[in-house]
């Protein structure tokens, strides 16, 4: 069979390689093209664009780089027709990806579209569930709780399991357990844009901390020299994201994925989230029940249900205010006790029954 396969942004590329690779165990001709990074590129995939020439974020973002933006969706409709896939494979990416679902049931109706990793209209723009019901043939979601989302609203989505829980499973699995160490690690994002407007300002805060080291965790795809002007002599830089998490005291931590990372390796955190503009936007808290169907930000609070890790976004994103926030944490046993409960509620949520996606590879129905 012949698959193509999007994935926007680090994230999306690895857990896209390790559906690759195990379709590609069941099914040894297929034949994988599309859009993403070096796992797919490993994993057997003939790239057409590279995830780094198309990972923008935010509204801001895409508008200083709509012009790229266009080329990639003209990049990824060109591949498609030459192409001529009999499955299309979707994974997160929203804005990106449901322009080319739709274009694909238009000119490639005979294709099946699969969406892995929907977009999470369960915490915003929910008007886009029918939108994606419409365009894809199947929907397999990360989050036990998608299935009964959709199901309430008369859709269908398969709990496939959270890729990000099982990679942490088999790094486990792989690697002694370490002691944690007098640690401070960052993770500023895995684009270059979030990485020069976080990086800084956690810097700021963690060198106000004494007796502690600190880590910055380096993405796929960004080169050391994007981190060097601003770390200075003793402060070191990683590329084993979990290795780091798993041996630091606390972490500064981006928000995206690598809040639930941080959580399932069982590192207490502060978490932040850059926003242009943020003098104007810092009122989207007291707003945020107009705009949101969730009362958090991050994938663990959401997950918890609670405030569970502080979350600081646009103008509370400060170095006061994560300093206050990670001197907490290392004092305050009471509130990390706390906090790694939450974190194990987390993993028993995540670790319930689900289809596995190699059962639902083509090759084995």
């Amino acid at each position: 069979m012949r698959y193509f396969i999007i994935a926007g942004e680090a994230s999306g590329d690895a857990h896209a390689g390790v559906l690759i690779d195990q379709w590609s165990r069941l099914d040894p001709a297929a034949h994988w093209a599309g859009l993403g990074g070096d796992r797919m590129a490993a994993a057997g995939c003939r790239l057409y664009q590279d995830y780094r020439q198309m990972a923008y974020m935010g509204f801001v973002d895409v508008l200083r780089n709509l012009s790229k933006v266009r080329r990639n969706l003209r990049i990824a409709r060109e591949a498609l027709r030459s192409e001529q896939p009999d499955v299309l494979i979707l994974v997160d990416y929203p804005s990106f990806n449901l322009r080319i679902a739709a274009y694909c049931r238009r000119h490639l109706p005979k294709t099946r579209i699969i969406y892995y990793i929907p977009p999470k209209v369960w915490a915003w723009k929910s008007w886009r569930i029918h939108r994606i019901a419409r365009l894809c043939d199947q929907i397999w979601g990360i989050f036990p709780f998608e299935t009964d989302y959709y199901a309430r609203r008369g859709y269908t989505c398969t709990y496939v399991g959270n890729p990000t829980a099982a990679a942490i499973d088999a790094y486990r699995a792989g690697t002694p357990a370490p002691q944690r160490e007098p640690i401070i690690a960052l993770l500023p994002g895995s684009r270059p844009g979030e990485v020069n407007a976080c990086l800084p300002v956690m810097l700021e805060a963690a060198r106000r901390i004494a007796g502690y080291r600190i880590e910055v965790t380096a993405a796929p795809g960004i080169e050391d020299g994007l981190y060097a002007p601003y770390m200075r002599e003793g402060e070191t830089l990683s590329r084993h994201t979990y290795a780091t998490v798993s041996r630091a005291t606390a972490a500064i931590v981006n928000s995206g994925t690598a809040t639930l990372e941080t959580a399932l390796l069982g590192c207490p955190q502060v978490a932040v989230y850059h926003l242009s503009c943020s003098r104007f936007l810092g009122w989207i808290r007291r707003l945020q029940p107009l705009f949101f169907s969730i009362r958090h930000f991050t994938l663990v609070n959401i997950l918890a249900d609670k405030e569970l890790i502080p979350e600081l976004v646009a103008n509370d994103f400060t170095a006061d205010n994560i300093e206050r926030e990670l001197r907490r944490l290392l004092t305050d046993e009471g509130a990390k006790r706390n906090m790694l409960a939450g974190y194990e509620h987390i993993s028993s949520l995540l670790h319930i029954p689900h289809t596995a996606i190699s059962d639902l590879s083509p090759a084995r129905n």
